[in-house]
């Protein structure tokens, strides 16, 4: 790829430019043997420098500059390149942190369902255990329950019997003669009805 850094237009400017240099030199420097241009050896030397310039413009234009140019234009290609593939690396980056957040959302959201499933379950077997210990304790309750009336009503019974007994005793002790164990046992019956305990 050859480009032209200096068209053939610039030359000619420059040329023309130096050439009005030239003449307003001449017309300035009358004081300035290097500046006498009516002096054929400095017209001598300012020909023969557009001549070399002009060659080596050619030399250069036709052999250097299109080497620096297709350098240049290597150069800007390859940074171009470099370029998207530093966009392309970035767009890979952003969508694969993305990927990655979207990911840590979902892994924290279904540790968090995992959770609350396994509170749930806790709760569940906590509340079928306590279900089961409370139903274990009622009627153990209820058991010890009937124990303890059947125990209290035993207990009164022989109470009723031994105060039933004891009163027949002092009553034959006291009066000399055996009494009715019917009338004993009413008594001492009403007796424990009039304390709560029959």
């Amino acid at each position: 790829m050859s480009r032209r850094l200096f068209p053939p237009c610039r030359f000619a400017c420059l040329a023309a430019a130096l050439l009005l240099l030239s003449g307003a030199a001449a017309s300035a420097a009358e004081g300035m043997p290097q500046l006498n241009f009516a002096n054929p050896l400095t017209l001598a030397q300012i020909v023969w420098g557009a001549i070399i310039f002009a060659v080596l413009y050619v030399i250069f234009a036709r052999s250097s500059l299109p080497q620096v140019a297709e350098v240049l234009a290597n150069r800007e290609t390859r940074i171009t390149g470099d370029l998207e593939a530093a966009r392309d690396a970035k767009a890979a980056a952003d969508t694969a942190v993305a990927e990655v957040n979207a990911a840590t959302a979902r892994a924290r959201s279904e540790a968090q369902a995992s959770i609350n499933a396994a509170v749930e379950q806790a709760k569940k077997e906590a509340a079928d255990r306590a279900r089961v210990l409370n139903e274990r304790l009622e009627q153990q309750l209820q058991t010890s329950e009937g124990q303890i009336a059947a125990a209290r009503n035993s207990a009164l019974g022989a109470i009723r019997e031994v105060a039933t007994d004891t009163a027949r005793v002092m009553v034959s002790r006291l009066t000399g003669r055996t009494p009715d164990r019917q009338a004993i046992d009413d008594a001492v019956g009403q007796a424990l009805a009039a304390r709560g305990q029959a």
